[in-house]
């Protein structure tokens, strides 16, 4: 009986989470960006499939952690539809692989290619080990986490380069954030988690202007940080994971 409700239970979070997804997802090809935005990629539209398989697979709830990305990286997420989605470990440990579209316009030096990409994301690759290596399996990583990302859209300049949604001008990051805010929301009111991580400062700063303008009441609702593992940031190469794992161990998220 167990069993059948815990089934029952994630068939609902599963729904819920497609729901959420897919509005975020057609609330953010609505919205505009000027020329300094040259391609803009959203890959829960073009990449939907991995990515509701992704849902599907972690849709138990409640949860007891949340971790917030920023964005998604050119060689993750924008290929797989998966957080921090490097392709080998969305494959080989999650068990993931499907066919992936291609978005409206594409940048030449930003192709996508999907589970055929030959590029590793060394973000994906450094956070999705630490989960393997702590727990061992999905299911074990999923009872009680979650990995999502604040924005799903991607930034490009002319020359391929990536933009951060904190780079966006004013104009076009606020209709941005009020959307991601709104589903940030959702997505925490649906899972009930007791904390939610920011990877990085930007996913921090997000979770805690949502915490106070949507959840000011709660005292079981927690936020903390962990260092994003992005090559760009050098305190990340120096043992990103022993770091991460510390920061965890102290904030109390693990004991």
């Amino acid at each position: 009986m167990k069993t059948a409700v815990t089934t029952m239970n994630s068939d609902r979070t599963f729904k819920e989470l497609k729901k959420i997804s897919k509005r975020l997802a057609t609330e953010c090809s609505a919205l505009r960006f000027g020329p300094h935005a040259a391609a803009v990629y959203n890959p829960l539209e073009y990449a939907s499939c991995p990515h509701n398989m992704y849902l599907k697979l972690a849709s138990s709830s409640p949860k007891k952690v949340i971790f917030l990305g920023m964005n998604p990286g050119p060689w993750g997420m924008a290929q797989t539809g998966v957080p921090f989605g490097e392709i080998a470990a969305v494959r080989d440990w999650l068990g993931i692989v499907a066919a992936v579209d291609k978005p409206g316009h594409e940048h030449p030096k930003r192709r996508i290619e999907g589970f055929d990409c030959a590029r590793s994301e060394v973000s994906g690759r450094r956070l999705w080990g630490l989960f393997r290596e702590r727990f061992g399996t999905p299911e074990k990583f999923f009872r009680d986490h979650f990995v999502a990302n604040y924005c799903p859209l991607v930034f490009m300049e002319k020359g391929g380069a990536n933009i951060t949604p904190d780079k966006l001008p004013k104009d076009e990051s606020g209709p941005l954030y009020e959307v991601c805010d709104r589903a940030l929301t959702e997505t925490i009111d649906l899972l009930e988690p007791q904390w939610v991580i920011g990877i990085g400062g930007f996913a921090k700063k997000r979770i805690d202007k949502v915490l106070a303008a949507f959840f000011p009441r709660s005292t079981e609702l927690l936020s903390a940080q962990i260092l994003h593992p992005s090559p760009a940031s050098p305190k990340a190469n120096t043992g990103w994971d022993r770091q991460a794992i510390k920061a965890l161990n102290e904030s109390g998220v693990w004991r």
